[in-house]
Order: structure tokens, then sequence, then C-alpha cells
């Protein structure tokens, strides 16, 4: 998974293809948690971009996207937001939320 920060975070999202950010920190163990299936999924779901940004060194982007619990997962398509959850979900729930922003952005 690709380190997203302040100064690349905009350029990244912007892309004409789905990108997931995952809004993390270090002491967030639902976090840790969720990284295995994204890198899993990361494998499975070639044709998105799987990137992750430590609200902790970030807080501008955090602030500015309004994250106040973490996980928080965002989908980017063209710098717009197509699909989110928060919190620790099972694969399945994942994919779906994948598969669904895949849909919208492909209609």
């Amino acid at each position: 998974m690709k380190e997203l920060n302040e100064s690349n975070f905009s350029d990244e999202i912007d892309k004409e293809r789905l990108v997931l950010v995952d809004f993390w920190a270090e002491w967030c163990m639902p976090c840790r948690m969720l990284t295995p299936i994204l890198e899993k999924l990361e494998q499975e779901f070639e044709d998105v971009e799987f990137a992750k940004l430590n609200t902790d060194e970030n807080p501008n982007v955090a602030m500015k996207y309004g994250i106040f619990s973490i996980p928080t997962v965002m989908m980017f398509y063209k710098g717009e937001v197509v699909n989110s959850f928060v919190g620790a979900m099972p694969e399945s729930v994942v994919r779906r939320e994948i598969e669904k922003a895949l849909e919208k952005i492909r209609a």
C-alpha cells in the first residue's frame, strides 16, 4: 500500500481510477486489524490503488475530510469520494464496499 501524506494526497486521489485510502494511526488497534484485510484485497483488485494516510502525521488532510474516527476508509475517483466506511470491517464487507464503488464509477 502506498503511503500518502499532505504533499502527495491531492495528486493521488485525482487519478482516473479508484483510489482506496485507509486513514489510520499507529496506536489504533482496529486499524491494525483492517490492514491485513486491505493488503489481501489489494492483490485481488488490481484495478484499484490502495493507499494509507497516518492521521497523526497528517492532521490537515484528516481534518479536511472530517475524519474523527479511525480506521476510516474513503474511496476516491477523480478527486471525488465515491464510497466510504468507518471501522474495522470483515473482509466480505470491505470487498462489497469496493465493488459498490467500482460499480458507481463504471456506471
